[in-house]
């Protein structure tokens, strides 16, 4: 079953605090830290990804590209991330594709659930990145504790054999 998340761009940046503040100030560094987050989700979750962004807020006229495997999907002139993410929706829908559409924006929710799309709201998404971050930290932590406990440089023969060993086997 595949599985796509279509995130409005600037409706998750508007929502989270960390990103809204920033935008203030910085809006190219809070798109950039959003695309880094969901490069983390989509490696984490294995679910594609794809980021719409309004064109207004950036010159330039309906472009499409990948940043770490992400799909990066920037509105024509005149057309809303609303409207592209109905578009793609009705693109994608397929029997073996489940989409979700990560917004706050309520009436946009109502007519992607209408369209057979699930919901998440931007925070949901934030509380799931949360506990995906946590997850990788584990992860390195178990990961540097691993590779602490053998000080010794071994052949991957010899630490079968030793496995072997350990447990009983010859």
């Amino acid at each position: 079953m595949r599985r796509v998340l279509l995130v409005d761009g600037y409706n998750i940046i508007g929502d989270w605090p960390e990103l809204r503040k920033l935008q203030q100030n910085d809006l190219e560094n809070a798109r950039d830290i959003l695309i880094e987050k969901m490069a983390e989700y989509q490696a984490y979750t294995g679910m594609e990804v794809m980021i719409i962004f309004d064109a207004h807020m950036v010159p330039g006229v309906g472009k499409k590209y990948r940043n770490y495997r992400l799909n990066i999907l920037y509105t024509r002139e005149k057309e809303t991330a609303d409207e592209r993410i109905e578009k793609l929706v009705n693109e994608l829908k397929r029997i073996d594709t489940q989409i979700y559409v990560a917004t706050s924006d309520f009436v946009e929710q109502r007519v992607i659930f209408a369209s057979g799309a699930f919901r998440k709201s931007a925070r949901e998404l934030r509380t799931e990145m949360e506990s995906i971050e946590k997850g990788i930290k584990k992860e390195v932590i178990r990961t540097k504790k691993k590779k602490a406990k053998t000080k010794l440089p071994i052949t991957d023969e010899m630490a079968e054999i030793f496995e072997k060993w350990r447990r009983g086997d010859r």
